[in-house]
This record gives C-alpha cells, sequence and structure tokens, in this order.
C-alpha cells in the first residue's frame, strides 16, 4: 500500500515542480522584459517621433505665452488711482510718465488716451479700444499653434494605430498565422500611438483654453479702467 501511495504522489509531485519551473521561468521572462519608457514609447510606430516633436513645441509655447503674458499683464494696483488724481488736478503730463512708468499692456491703454486728452471723447475712447485691441492680439499670438496641435495630435495618433492594425491583418493574410498573442501583442504597441496622441492634444488644448480664460480677465479688467479714466476725463466737460 505504502508503495502504491508513492507512486500516485509522484505525479502530483513531478505536476507542482512543473508549475514552479514555469512560474520561475515567467517571472524571469518579465524581469528581462523591462523596458524604459522611451523604448515603451517608441513601440508606438513612426507616428510617434512627429507626436514627440509636437509635444516638444507645445511645451515651448506654453512656456513662452506664459512668460509673455505674465509680464504684460501685470498691473499696478495703484497705477489707476494715482493717474486718476494727476488727472483731477490737470497735470496731465505726469499722468503720462505714471502709465509709461512700467511696460505693460494696462499701461500702454491708458497712455493713449491720456495722452490725446483735449480731443473728443468719442475719439479718446476709440483710441484706447484699439490701443487695447493691438495689445490682446499680441498676447493671443502664438495661440494658434496650441489649438493646431490639440487638433492634429489626436488625429496622428489615430492614423499611427489605423496603420498599425493594417500591418498586423496584412501580415495575418500573408502567413496564415492567426493567433491571440499576434493580434494582442500589436494592437498593443499601436495603441500606444493614440495614447500618445490623446496626451498631447489635452496638453494643447487645456493651455489654449487657460491663456485665452487669462486673457478675457485683463479685458474685463482693461474695459473698467478705460470707464474710469473716461469719467474722469469727462468730469471738467460736465462741470463747464
Amino acid at each position: 500500500m505504502i508503495s502504491h501511495f508513492l507512486l500516485q504522489a509522484a505525479p502530483i509531485t513531478d505536476s507542482i515542480a512543473n508549475a514552479a519551473t514555469a512560474v520561475a521561468g515567467s517571472t524571469e521572462v518579465s524581469v528581462t522584459e523591462n523596458i524604459s519608457y522611451l523604448e515603451f514609447l517608441l513601440k508606438g510606430g513612426i507616428m510617434i517621433y512627429p507626436l514627440i516633436v509636437l509635444l516638444f513645441f507645445c511645451i515651448y509655447v506654453i512656456i513662452e505665452r506664459y512668460l509673455s503674458i505674465r509680464k504684460v499683464t501685470k498691473q499696478d494696483t495703484n497705477l489707476i488711482s494715482e493717474v486718476k488724481m494727476q488727472l483731477k488736478t490737470g497735470r496731465i503730463d505726469n499722468a503720462i510718465m505714471l502709465c509709461s512708468r512700467e511696460n505693460t499692456a494696462s499701461g500702454n491703454i491708458l497712455r493713449s488716451g491720456v495722452g490725446i486728452i483735449g480731443r473728443p471723447i468719442g475719439e479718446i475712447e476709440s483710441v484706447m479700444e484699439q490701443t487695447a485691441n493691438v495689445e490682446i492680439a499680441q498676447m493671443e499670438k502664438g495661440l494658434g499653434y496650441l489649438g493646431l496641435i490639440s487638433g492634429i495630435a489626436p488625429i496622428l495618433g489615430f492614423i499611427g494605430t489605423i496603420s498599425g492594425v493594417i500591418k498586423i491583418f496584412h501580415t495575418i493574410s500573408n502567413t496564415g498565422n492567426l493567433n491571440i498573442q499576434t493580434i494582442s501583442g500589436g494592437l498593443y504597441e499601436k495603441m500606444i500611438s493614440s495614447g500618445a496622441g490623446l496626451v498631447v492634444g489635452v496638453v494643447a488644448y487645456s493651455a489654449y483654453h487657460l491663456f485665452n480664460m487669462m486673457i478675457d480677465s485683463f479685458t474685463l479688467k482693461v474695459q473698467r479702467q478705460t470707464l474710469e479714466i473716461i469719467n474722469v476725463i469727462q468730469e471738467p466737460q460736465n462741470g463747464n
């Protein structure tokens, strides 16, 4: 009976040993197949390269626009009150000097109106509005690239995925070798292209709208300042 029991236990022991060997082998393979993020990204195919270029260009535009917009939209909280005080006392030259003290969009807009005091109010308001439009256009310079990237990047990623799927099925049709490993392995590599395109698109899309929000906020502040200056300029005329 003991020998019979040992004979039955032997296959079970062999099975456990084989399973342990298989687990160890799979662990070794997984360790061996560890790759860097860059190598993993480059498995996405040829479309990954233009997406990488678009990503770096997008980051450059974001940094450049942020620094530029932040610089020109910087506002001195005391500027508008000081300019109004100088205008009320009739010191127009001092008001112009205050507006020119800092090279900001707000100062340029105020200077354009204060510098032509004496002309009709409608003309002063029109000049300030035109100057504001020019300053806003300067802020929006380059934002079109972000809008373009946000639309192109996902499409490039999708094209990379589609071209990869076509290659997979072309290979299957030529070799007649259809198995889940071939299909899933090829698809996961090509889906990297779509994922990368979406990431680049989201970054560009978010930055585009955030910058537009900053510009809209600045535009609202400038409109309020323009109304305040126009009201101060009109006060002597109303008194007369």
